[in-house]
């Protein structure tokens, strides 16, 4: 099982289907929280707006939401469904405090790298964009995602990092130590999108591709055992447990994004192992 404190009261807390106004022709299921993914269906034809933002609907009407970090408490939702006019609602959107996490013993070149570090951190964020912007828009991401593996949460969405004492990025993610080698599985169907294998901060790295915009990343991996262009199936093993890159022991770096905005993987599994 997963192992974090609180998480089980987390997913409860927001885990239901989204009332919406009675003249909005939307189904919305899944987490309207900051980090959170939601599924939706409209009928066939329609189109969405989120934010004043068009949002890709494949042609049965389905299409996701995300929701930043920092999103804020109230997100207004448009629809247009064919032969009708364009209805709006305001959906809340739940507020989360962040916990600050510390992290020492990082060697120092990879806290503070310096310029042909910097030089190759740069190439490895172009191909990391680069990958996510040839998401398919074949929509894959209709079935709950499951966890990759077994192990104990250590890292939690939306942390604030300090490493070496120095301030960095929120953590974008979650990270799930387990033995050096533990197999990872394909939380859901997908296409591999990259196989990169050294990165400067995230080592053996793999994107997968959900369709409409959606990807998830593993890092810091021992072994890849797919190739890009691959389609995969949910629970198909993908790559092993490791510590390439900048890490202080063997686990998983697993994030989720929609269309560049970093959401909470531990929100999308349909249920706590």
């Amino acid at each position: 099982m997963i192992r974090h404190g609180g998480f089980l009261g987390l997913l409860l807390l927001f885990a239901a289907s989204v009332v919406l106004a009675a003249d909005l022709p939307l189904d919305l299921q899944g987490h309207a929280v900051q980090g959170g993914l939601l599924r939706g269906q409209a009928p066939p034809g329609a189109r969405v707006w989120v934010a004043g933002v068009p949002v890709k609907v494949a042609p049965d009407g389905a299409f996701l939401i995300g929701f930043s970090r920092t999103a804020p408490p109230n997100v207004l939702i448009e629809v247009a469904a064919p032969g009708a006019p364009r209805a709006a609602h305001t959906l809340t959107v739940g507020q989360r405090d962040y916990k600050v996490e510390t992290i020492d013993g990082l060697p120092d070149s990879q806290v503070s790298p310096g310029p042909a570090a910097l030089r190759r951190i740069a190439r490895d964020s172009t191909a990391i964009k680069t990958a996510r912007l040839r998401a398919s828009d074949t929509p894959l991401f209709t079935g709950s995602f499951q966890w990759p593996l077994t192990g104990t949460m250590t890292g939690v969405y939306g942390s604030q990092r300090v490493l070496n004492g120095v301030p960095r990025s929120p953590h974008l993610g979650v990270d799930i130590a387990a033995p050096h080698g533990t197999p990872l599985l394909a939380p859901a169907d997908a296409v591999v999108a990259l196989v990169h294998d050294d990165m400067f901060f995230t080592g053996k790295t793999l994107i997968l591709d959900h369709g409409h915009g959606l990807t998830s990343v593993y890092a810091h991996m021992s072994a890849i055992a797919v190739t890009e262009g691959q389609s995969v199936v949910a629970g198909q093993v993908i790559a092993a447990v490791g510590q390439s890159g900048r890490a202080t022991g063997p686990h998983l770096h697993w994030g989720v994004h929609l269309a560049g905005v970093g959401l909470d993987p531990a929100l999308l599994v349909s249920a706590v192992p």
